[in-house]
């Protein structure tokens, strides 16, 4: 029984990170081009002009990498695999190079007694199957089955935790209706079937999972859900938010772990009839064995037409991060409490968390960073609340370990709790990873020690 003050014996402290943001070596050992090698290059697409090309050079600097994190005490890491580097063309001949490189990096977090979480979808489809139909064509879904069963077979007797997508209402709504994320696309007719078919890539990945791995593989998906609310107590911006949670939310959760779609959501991107087969609901409802939360915020609706689908959403206000969000730590409690009411996932671990300032250098190579310290703070403070209220919260992992390419927004944002030189790239612990260190090493006791 865990009291108001605990956390699990077993919880999972870490960091989060995604392949195409640390990696580099974008063109070597056989790795193919993806859909953010292209876009990334695309002129005017990423805000300073930058790419992933070199990044922070996770590909040849993994080994001080993890060091890192042992000395910073993480006992868990989530990481994504680059479909195109273990499959260039995104389906075919596998390449040997990028699966040594997966192997080696579970094989050292092991060695340093990190728990390996693997996510096989964080955004970078192979640029081939983009040039096939990428995500608006329904074989995509194939693909990605065989590539999760090609990941099992190689690490499946050594990665016990393996994540399918990452946040597909990002990649439909960022991707597709506002462009803002590769393939940089702008057509609302495109939601329906692009979330489909991830949700149906998941379905049938989770079951090429089992087929390889039988009971020993703990999968799940992540989503992104952030707190939602009325911008004022008029029914129609109810009503407005209550759209809102459906297009971002209920469209993906639903399916997940009922089986449907919601009507309304249907009605509102105007499904085709012909979209959903029959048998790929029930594909895309195979049960997992967690839940992964990404959350950052809250967002405030209005009535009146956004970008359609999507109702009005009200600019944050209140205390904002370098990206413009409110920080509201007390919706990390309340999402977490909606998502085990409303779904009862087995276990749930708030698989991304964080937030970017605009964090300085010192002389003496040091970077104070108390603002991030308290974010983290109220946000692990408002996840062990949840815990005390009955939500099955098994692990934490901030985003991100260290400074990365931001995607659209290239590398001027600093989400890290270690700080990136890009010129030498030297890594630098910031004040706040000193402080997670102490917290993890004290599974969340350091907590109490600060006084709260």
């Amino acid at each position: 029984m865990t009291s108001e003050t605990s956390f699990p014996a077993d919880f999972a402290w870490g960091t989060a990170t995604a392949a195409y943001q640390i990696e580099g070596a974008v063109r070597e050992d056989g790795r193919g081009e993806s859909i953010w090698d292209r876009y990334s290059h695309t002129s005017g697409m990423i805000m300073d002009g930058s790419t992933g090309d070199v990044a922070c050079d996770h590909y040849h600097r993994w080994r001080e990498d993890l060091d890192l994190m042992t000395r910073l005490s993480h006992n868990a890491y989530r990481f994504s695999i680059a479909w195109s580097r273990v499959l260039p063309e995104g389906r075919g001949a596998a390449n040997g190079a990028g699966l040594d490189f997966y192997e080696a990096l579970v094989d050292g977090l092991l060695a340093r007694g990190i728990a390996p979480f693997v996510t096989l979808y964080h955004w970078d489809l192979p640029q081939r199957l983009q040039d096939a139909g990428g995500w608006e064509h329904r074989d995509t879904a194939g693909y990605f089955a065989d590539y999760a069963a090609l990941a099992a077979r190689r690490l499946g007797d050594r990665v016990g935790h393996w994540i399918t997508l990452n946040e597909p209402h990002v990649v439909a709504y960022q991707g597709y209706l506002h462009g803002r994320k590769a393939p940089g696309k702008r057509d609302s007719g495109l939601l329906a079937p692009v979330s489909h078919h991830l949700l149906l890539a998941h379905g049938l990945a989770t079951q090429a999972l089992r087929a390889e791995l039988g009971g020993a593989a703990q999968v799940g998906i992540t989503l992104n859900v952030n707190y939602i609310e009325p911008a004022t107590d008029r029914e129609e911006d109810a009503a407005a938010a209550r759209l809102l949670d459906g297009l971002w939310h209920r469209w993906f959760l639903d399916p997940l772990y009922g089986g449907a779609y919601p009507e309304e959501v249907r009605t509102a991107l105007d499904v085709p009839q012909a979209l959903i087969r029959g048998g790929d609901l029930e594909v895309i409802a195979t049960p997992t064995d967690f839940f992964g939360l990404n959350y950052y915020t809250r967002h405030r609706a209005r009535a009146g037409q956004g970008v359609k689908p999507e109702p009005v959403i009200v600019p944050a206000q209140g205390r904002l991060t370098a990206m413009g969000w409110e920080v509201y730590p007390e919706g990390l409690d309340l999402v977490l409490r909606r998502i085990q009411r409303d779904y009862t996932p087995p276990q749930i671990y708030v698989t991304e968390s964080g937030v970017a300032y605009p964090d300085l250098l010192t002389k003496r190579k040091e970077v104070h960073d108390a603002q991030r310290i308290a974010y983290l703070r109220d946000h692990l403070l408002a996840a062990r609340a949840a815990i005390a209220a009955g939500v099955p919260l098994h692990g934490y992992f901030v985003w991100s370990l260290m400074d990365n390419f931001e995607w659209q927004h290239g590398y001027s944002p600093r989400f890290g709790l270690v700080y990136t030189d890009y010129a030498t790239q030297r890594r630098i612990p910031k004040d706040s990873a000193q402080w997670y260190a102490r917290v993890a090493a004290t599974n969340g006791g350091h907590l109490d020690a600060e006084g709260m």
